[in-house]
């Protein structure tokens, strides 16, 4: 775990000694952040997260702009490829009795804290713009050559031989019920 917390440690922004206004943080995040996670949906990672912080008196304003490619393997062909990605999000943070972190647009910090950690907000926010379903853009446009997609389309249930006229007699009976 100590591996992990020096990973992390570029991601807990101090806020006590600056000025009240807007501060602007740039942080890479590579493969060992989302391995400190012990997330490996990813096989490389190259984001960069632009962080503005806006201090006033009583609380922060965070506004994250994350932009890169994570490189996923697709979903269809298992071929891996470079997902361009670039999820915003902003969150709130407020100074209470206890640490909070329920709601994902609102983070509460024990009165007296001098740093912010946004290694988790980050984490979460890249890992929900990753789509559900990964398609390599080469099966969409056709352009990818893959032995398992030729391999697909040679087990593709061919169409019936029989012309589009044909008919099964059994429902011919039923579709002369149909009303329109």
């Amino acid at each position: 775990m100590n591996d992990a917390k020096n990973v992390l440690a570029p991601f807990v922004l101090a806020f006590a000694g600056l000025k009240e206004g807007i501060h602007h943080f740039s942080l890479d995040i590579t493969s060992t952040f989302f391995d400190a996670f012990d997330y490996t949906e990813f096989n490389d990672v190259a984001l960069n997260a632009q962080i503005e912080l806006n201090k006033k008196a009583t609380l922060l304003e965070l506004s994250f702009s994350i932009s890169g490619t994570v490189n996923v393997s697709c979903d269809v062909s298992n071929e891996s490829f470079d997902l361009p990605i670039s999820p915003k999000h902003g969150v709130v943070v407020k100074f209470g009795e206890a640490f909070n972190d329920e709601n994902e647009d609102l983070l509460v910090l024990p009165h007296g804290s001098h740093q912010v950690n946004v290694a988790q907000t980050l984490f979460e926010t890249v890992v929900l713009a990753v789509p559900q379903k990964r398609v390599h853009p080469g099966i969409e446009n056709g352009s990818l050559d893959s032995d398992l997609l030729d391999r697909l389309e040679e087990l593709h249930p061919k169409e019936s031989t029989k012309g589009p006229e044909t008919t099964d007699p059994r429902w011919d009976a039923l579709k002369k019920l149909k009303k329109d």
